[in-house]
């Protein structure tokens, strides 16, 4: 078995009501194996020869209500491989702990601060230091939980990161109802599975995720009769509409742009309904087909 030599993150957002774990290695597809959380339970990176088990059991002892530090002690306390072992875990109340086995590889070790704890081995020295100063930092600033997931490795790894190298990384947060139509709570779940800049990858993705599926800001809602002329004059470039370019936000046009929303997968920002559209939507169409 081989070492799950990574830095990771474990975070709660109590703003939002959303739990977070992003992690980046030189070990491909690392997120599958380190990640874990779910919503009213909490998160949990395991690490440093993984113990898959960390995950499902840690995630279900947290949902009875034990804390992540009881959650850890109970599940290592039973681990004869528990000397290298890494794990960190956030609760569902936002309490968070760690672990690192003391034969983890040099440099390991874990950092556990309000709301969240990082933790890595094989690491540069001041990686985990680094990534705590970037998350306290970031979460006072504008953006998401997953935004400040990934700021937080992009700073590991400016600080050095695995000593090995960079090959992949991952982010994952759940939040009640988060995800994908409203009946599950996987509200992001991003992998760079193989990638020479992992991290700057991941960061794409995320920005490409709130295109598609970020919530809608009232501000930016925009009456589609001051759009029609424009949306005409795209669908009939794309050739969902063939009507009159009359200006005029009819059926026909409606049912054509909702062709198109729904072809670009833009579907959660606008339904086809009401006489607003997000802005947002309006600007990805004319930028993509002129």
């Amino acid at each position: 078995m081989l070492p799950i030599a990574t830095f990771s993150i474990v975070a709660y957002d109590p703003n939002r009501q959303e739990w977070g774990v992003a992690v980046q290695s030189k070990f491909m597809a690392c997120a599958a194996v380190v990640s874990w959380a779910q919503a009213g339970a909490g998160a949990v990176a395991t690490q440093s020869y993984a113990n898959i088990r960390y995950g499902p059991d840690g995630l279900a002892m947290m949902a009875a209500d034990q804390s992540a530090a009881d959650t850890i002690a109970t599940l290592t306390a039973v681990d004869e491989m528990r000397g290298q072992r890494q794990v960190g875990m956030v609760d569902k109340h936002g309490r968070a702990a760690a672990f690192t086995g003391d034969e983890c590889y040099a440099w390991a070790g874990h950092t556990v601060g309000d709301h969240f704890a990082c933790q890595g081995n094989i690491l540069i020295p001041g990686t985990v230091e680094a990534m705590v100063a970037a998350y306290e930092q970031a979460r006072r600033g504008p953006g998401e939980l997953a935004d400040w997931l990934v700021a937080t490795l992009a700073a590991g790894q400016a600080a050095g990161g695995d000593r090995r190298g960079r090959q992949a990384a991952g982010v994952l947060v759940v939040r009640e109802d988060g995800g994908y139509g409203g009946n599950n709570d996987r509200y992001l779940d991003l992998r760079v599975d193989d990638h020479p800049t992992p991290i700057q990858k991941l960061q794409e993705l995320v920005a490409m995720h709130h295109l598609y599926f970020g919530q809608v800001n009232p501000a930016d809602l925009i009456p589609l009769a001051d759009v029609a002329g424009d949306l005409q004059t795209l669908l009939h470039r794309t050739g969902h509409y063939t009507g009159p370019a009359s200006g005029t936000f009819d059926t026909a046009t409606r049912q054509a742009l909702r062709a198109l929303v729904g072809e670009e997968n833009l579907e959660e920002r606008w339904n086809g309904e009401g006489e607003m559209i997000d802005k947002v939507v309006v600007d990805f169409l004319r930028q993509r087909f002129g």
